[in-house]
């Protein structure tokens, strides 16, 4: 929804899909002799979802604040759909959707009144009615429109904080942290509400501490103790975790020490085994989906009757205490 009488022409430029949306270079921000983000770089780009994840105090929001220009950078650059935060107009403003971690609302206003609330500060006149209403169907609540917020339950609050965001129909959004708190159905419900507002066109930067929630994102920024550790998918991050993919390897009769030496040299096979049983090992290949079938002939070759072979896929909580542990590279 366009505002109606913008106050300042946008200094911001149209950026399209696949290019880089928000451009971020060596950024520092201190507090004092603290350093909250260090040399922080990643680009995200148009109609795809950032993940940013890591524990509490990673530096996470602190980063969210420097993208969109509520703090200054102590060193590095950044650039927000081809403009410089510290440059924002209202209308660039406009093109952005944020949803803070704490959400403050009228608790004597009805879930419609604090939504209209929202959108007369973008100066929304004409189609405001109807715009509530898109938004309030989109999130579920419009059932719900006539309750008062002091009433409704802590999921229907971060449903209605995620309506105010959206309110304005930004094309950018930064969703700090919107899935804390909640049980696991109604994350999952955010979540498609993420990746439909991705099908329109929209760009969402995302930061959470579920780990896991990585692997619903394009591209994900791992970060830890004010550090980005990498920026990749998540099967690439995977990958870069444990020097590869792995494979769950089963035989029907217990594998031997000397079948597993041979396994070892074959050439796409890394140097890291581990048995999981008599029978089975997991091990760590170059490509999967490459090594399950030369695995197979490898195995016929040695008169080795296979059980199963299959990738295996570690959950991101794996994946990301893997990464933090200090002799892990992330070069």
């Amino acid at each position: 929804m366009k505002q109606a009488t913008p106050p300042e022409p946008s200094q911001m430029q149209p950026v399209q899909a696949n290019n880089s949306v928000i451009s971020a270079q060596h950024l520092t921000k201190k507090f004092g002799a603290e350093t909250a983000v260090q040399d922080v770089s990643f680009d995200v780009f148009g109609s795809s979802i950032f993940g940013f994840i890591g524990p509490s105090g990673s530096g996470k929001t602190t980063t969210v604040r420097l993208l969109t220009g509520v703090y200054t950078p102590t060193e590095g650059q950044v650039t927000v759909l081809n403009c410089s935060p510290a440059k924002f107009s209202q209308s660039d403003r406009a093109r952005l959707g944020y949803m803070p971690q704490l959400f403050v609302l009228y608790p004597n206003l009805t879930v419609w009144e604090n939504l209209n609330f929202a959108a007369s500060l973008y100066g929304m006149g004409l189609f405001r009615r109807k715009r509530l209403k898109e938004v309030l169907t989109f999130v579920e609540l419009y059932e719900h429109r006539s309750k008062l917020a002091r009433n409704i339950s802590g999921g229907m609050l971060r449903r209605l904080s995620l309506a105010t965001t959206l309110v304005h129909d930004p094309e950018l959004l930064f969703l700090d942290e919107p899935t804390a708190g909640i049980d696991p159905v109604l994350r999952h419900k955010f979540w498609d509400h993420f990746r439909e507002l991705k099908s329109q066109g929209r760009t969402i930067f995302i930061t959470t501490q579920y780990v896991s929630e990585a692997d619903n994102c394009d591209l994900v920024g791992v970060q830890n103790q004010g550090k980005l550790l990498l920026v990749d998918t998540p099967q690439g991050i995977r990958h870069h975790a444990y020097g590869g993919d792995m494979v769950d390897f089963s035989t029907t009769e217990p594998f031997d020490f000397q079948a597993e030496a041979k396994l070892r040299l074959l050439s796409f096979v890394r140097d890291k085994t581990v048995r999981t049983g008599f029978n089975s090992m997991r091990i760590i290949v170059d490509e999967a989906s490459t090594a399950t079938p030369e695995l197979m002939e490898w195995a016929q070759q040695q008169n080795i009757q296979v059980q199963a072979v299959e990738e295996y896929r570690p959950s991101f909580e794996d994946v990301f205490v893997e990464l933090v542990r200090p002799e892990v590279s992330h070069a």
